[in-house]
């Protein structure tokens, strides 16, 4: 149906608007460090936690405006998502395409109509092996170079403009800290290779050159942590974190997310998923700034977890709230929290506030604050899974 295939480039065109954007936003980061323009650094955080709902609300408008009939007419839904999934066939990110296309109909449609056959409820396309313009990582070979010339050639390829303050005693310190860790080195054997993510990823005041040593079947995740020198316009080695332990930390979703600039998502994903293998996929988008694709996954987890667990939803433990009603599932590491429809005395406050002291701890830097959160509405529970 040609009127499906309009309303499919639309949203297409739509969500390929957005990642442009997002995209920018990310590679301007390494500029914003380097000048340590923290205000700067700061301010775009904030602003890109706005944009993906910016660019699903000009979709919306745009679907409105084109095709007055879209929001009615529910037939033609699943003629649209079969028009879209062609043409998704070679796309960069093509589940987050899925993902914005979700947030489209869902604002399009009737809730009724949050069915498989309307949405992505499931993925259509594979994301697994595709591959960008760049490799999203490089890959060294100790063996031919040695321990010390490969740490400075990793140092060499992050592209940063600013010069290190002293970069062969950083090499120093890093080498001690890897013959700590591993008192009987094997840099030299063959099977032995460093593999670095193309990008360095951006939080805060700090820039991370985040990587993997390979040996055999043995892998070592590893970052290199980069600041300022405290005199001002040269970098330096802060620290160099190995273990998945540190970078789980490191990771954690109780800071602010990384910018990271990324042609294909899903590479940095499953490079980020060997170093922290129990993190899921749904926190590590969301530690990248790609929270609404964290928020689909999440769910997704959750409904696949429900059928394989048979324990229900309880009240959480503890002094009842005025605001919220907190219950959790016992099998399932997450509190869910639903906001009251009225809060009793001495609560003065209205939901419009507390959505927007919750945004508010979002747009700041918050680590140690609190953990994150994912908003959802109008989302489903199977009823029979509560206690009473």
């Amino acid at each position: 149906m040609e009127l499906a295939r309009d309303i499919a480039g639309a949203i297409l065109e739509g969500f390929d608007r957005h990642y442009r954007i997002f995209r920018k936003m990310c590679a301007e980061a390494q500029g914003r460090f380097e000048r340590a323009d923290w205000a700067a650094v700061r301010a775009a955080q904030g602003a890109r936690i706005d944009l993906y709902d910016e660019r699903v609300r000009e979709a919306v408008a745009t679907i409105a405006a084109r095709f007055p009939g879209a929001g009615a007419d529910e037939s033609i839904w699943p003629h649209v998502k079969r028009a879209y999934i062609g043409l998704l066939y070679d796309h960069r990110q093509p589940e987050l395409a899925e993902t914005f296309f979700n947030s489209v109909a869902c604002r399009v449609l009737a809730r009724t109509y949050y069915r498989n056959e309307y949405i992505f409820w499931r993925p259509s396309v594979s994301s697994e092996f595709i591959e960008g313009e760049q490799p999203a990582f490089r890959a060294y070979h100790p063996a031919t170079r040695g321990l010390r010339r490969t740490l400075h050639a990793i140092l060499d390829d992050a592209g940063f403009t600013l010069p290190f303050e002293d970069v062969a005693r950083d090499v120093q310190g890093m080498v001690r800290v890897l013959r700590e860790r591993f008192p009987s080195p094997r840099e030299r054997h063959v099977s032995v290779r460093v593999e670095v993510l193309a990008a360095p990823f951006f939080r805060g005041q700090s820039a991370y050159v985040v990587g993997r040593l390979i040996d055999g079947e043995a892998i070592h995740p590893f970052a290199i942590v980069l600041r300022h020198a405290p005199s001002g316009g040269r970098l330096v080695v802060d620290a160099l974190l190995v273990g998945s332990e540190q970078l789980d930390a490191l990771f954690s979703l109780a800071r602010s997310y990384f910018m990271v600039e990324m042609e294909v998502p899903a590479a940095t994903i499953g490079f980020l998923k060997t170093l922290m293998p129990t993190r899921p996929a749904s926190a590590l988008y969301t530690a990248v700034g790609l929270q609404k694709q964290g928020k689909t996954l999440f769910y997704r987890d959750l409904q696949t977890h429900l059928t394989h667990a048979s324990d229900r939803f309880v009240e959480a433990p503890g002094v009842r709230g005025l605001v919220m009603v907190v219950f959790t599932l016992p099998s399932f590491p997450c509190v869910f929290k639903l906001m009251r429809d009225t809060f009793g005395a001495p609560k003065q406050s209205t939901q419009t506030e507390v959505r927007r002291r919750y945004q508010l701890v979002k747009h700041h830097d918050r680590a140690g604050r609190m953990a994150d959160t994912l908003e959802f509405s109008d989302v489903a529970f199977p009823q029979e899974r509560f206690a009473p």
